[in-house]
């Protein structure tokens, strides 16, 4: 749920006039409709399909067309070829929704206030309750390819008293024309030179692909000859598999046959090209011979670079979207998918300050949660992948050990590990808790009074209890050296684990041959007392 603000009606019935980034005064009355609501002839457009029989003629007068300011031809060839072009489509997608995937916050300013960083707070729950975000900012990639996208407010609702979108629509790009000037400026058609957009009105996200104007600084620019050249190779390669994998068939006709005749024949051949079975008059002849011979080899081999050449310019490299067999390994594969990274992060943080500036800031200062551009709090995408968070976890230690100043914030970046919210249950290591051991003054009185209590227990005149001292004398030196340490290693251990690893070092101070004379003499002592108790029943019997 989004939190309440105690301040947005005072703020609303005291403030009429806003300021966008850019300076320009923005009216509250203006902000009730989205701008194109009074545009009925942009909504009543229908889109031209410039890529039906395109040549390169065509396409040349298309392009020149968008460099004199016509930019609507162009800009419907980039629809038409992200619609017909399947690879296109594809590595679009790939580039275009990793954005999409990305984690993202609201962060304060540097330095900020207590205030600020409440701010920055509430507009984190605002974004994360518009429902259609992924969406929104799934249209915002389309300037990714074309250039530019310009996304509508379709006006401004109130709503748990705060000022949101009502809605966020995509517009078409050749809804648009492009004005240069000292700074070229994207503008709604509509009149010779166009009508600017209304601030706080529009998403207006610019991705250049290269340098230079708008016109020509899309990264479709650079695919159209690709997308071209493509479309003829498959259009020669259908034309190929349709006249060479058929058997050439040959009508021949009686001398002094009418044209009607003729036709008649010419029929019965194309009937029996398509559809297997025709008839032909009597006197004349069909044969067949073998199919023409051809390679469809140069074909493919065109298609085949188009579409490298394709995923080069989208997601630089061709590792990522498909495999030849020959070069392909998982290192190289590896390498150009950093490179497709790098272009997801370049990406994200382009998106990021449009964002910011279009969306995060409208929304903070119509509800009072900012006053200026410097001090508004950013959106931010989050482009690092954690850290081996095993290597980390050995390595700092270590380094605090020898010195090192390192901040607390830093090594949680480095693992991804979130800044924990003041209410928010931390994970704390459970303290070993070392079991009681009672202390001993005297190991030999330990012993003794061990001893004792067995002594009490066991008929002191049976053979075995008679042994008892004998067996305790033999090997009284090593164990009570032994029982020490082991006290010792309780009274130091933290951990449990580290009571066992500590055990497994430590042995008794007798050795093998001081163990088995010892146990040779419990043995013999054992054998003797059982023949006493043989002799014994014996007697008494």
């Amino acid at each position: 749920m989004v939190i309440k603000s105690k301040h947005a009606a005072a703020l609303l019935a005291s403030a009429a006039r806003f300021f966008s980034p850019s300076g320009t005064v923005v009216n509250d009355k203006d902000l009730k409709t989205g701008q194109t609501s009074h545009i009925t002839s942009l909504h009543h457009e229908f889109a031209n399909h410039p890529s039906r029989g395109l040549t390169p003629s065509k396409l040349a007068a298309i392009l020149d067309a968008a460099e004199q300011g016509d930019i609507v031809g162009q800009y419907e060839l980039f629809e038409d070829m992200e619609e017909k072009d399947g690879h296109i489509m594809s590595e679009m997608g790939k580039r275009r929704r990793a954005i999409i995937g990305l984690d993202w916050s609201i962060v304060p300013p540097d330095n900020a206030s207590a205030q600020e960083k409440k701010s920055a707070a509430i507009l984190n729950e605002l974004l994360k309750a518009e429902d259609d975000f992924e969406e929104i900012l799934f249209d915002i990639t389309d300037a990714i390819g074309k250039g530019f996208a310009c996304l509508e407010f379709d006006g401004w609702q109130t709503l748990e008293g705060y000022r949101v979108p009502k809605a966020v629509i995509h517009r078409p790009q050749s809804w648009f024309q492009l004005v240069r000037g000292q700074r070229q400026e994207i503008r709604l058609r509509g009149s010779a030179a166009g009508e600017p957009l209304q601030p706080f009105g529009w998403i207006t996200h610019v991705h250049k692909a290269k340098s230079g104007y708008l016109e020509r600084s899309a990264l479709f620019r650079v695919l159209v000859w690709p997308y071209l050249f493509k479309n003829y190779s498959v259009g020669d390669l259908a034309e190929f598999l349709e006249i060479y994998g058929i058997p050439m068939r040959v009508g021949k006709y009686p001398s002094g046959a009418t044209d009607k005749e003729k036709l008649t024949l010419l029929r019965a051949l194309a009937q029996l090209g398509h559809n297997a079975a025709g008839i032909i008059p009597n006197g004349m002849e069909l044969d067949f011979l073998n199919a023409a011979q051809g390679d469809p080899a140069a074909f493919q081999l065109m298609i085949d670079w188009c579409e490298k050449t394709q995923s080069k310019a989208i997601l630089g490299g061709t590792l990522t979207s498909q495999a030849d067999g020959k070069s392909s390994t998982n290192a190289l594969g590896n390498v150009h998918n950093e490179v497709r990274m790098d272009l997801r992060d370049a990406d994200a943080k382009q998106i990021q300050k449009t964002i910011s500036r279009d969306w995060v800031y409208p929304i903070a200062v119509l509800n009072g949660l900012a006053d200026s551009w410097n001090r508004c709090p950013r959106f931010e995408f989050n482009t690092q992948d954690p850290e081996d968070m095993q290597v980390y976890s050995e390595a700092l230690p270590t380094l605090v050990d020898m010195g090192f100043k390192i901040p607390r914030q830093w090594a949680q970046s480095k693992v991804a590990i979130p800044e924990p919210q003041p209410d928010e249950e931390i994970l704390m290591r459970q303290a070993f808790v070392q079991p009681a051991v009672p202390p001993a003054t005297d190991v030999a009185s330990a012993n003794a009074e061990i001893t004792a209590e067995i002594t009490t227990a066991v008929n002191p005149n049976t053979p075995a209890q008679q042994m008892l001292p004998q067996v305790q004398e033999t090997i009284s030196p090593a164990v009570d050296g032994w029982v020490e340490q082991i006290r010792t290693l309780m009274n130091e251990a933290e951990t449990l684990d580290e009571l066992r690893d500590r055990l497994l070092e430590q042995y008794p101070d007798m050795t093998l041959d001081q163990y088995a004379a010892a146990m040779g003499e419990a043995l013999t002592a054992a054998s003797l007392a059982g023949r006493n108790s043989i002799i014994e029943e014996s007697n008494n019997g």
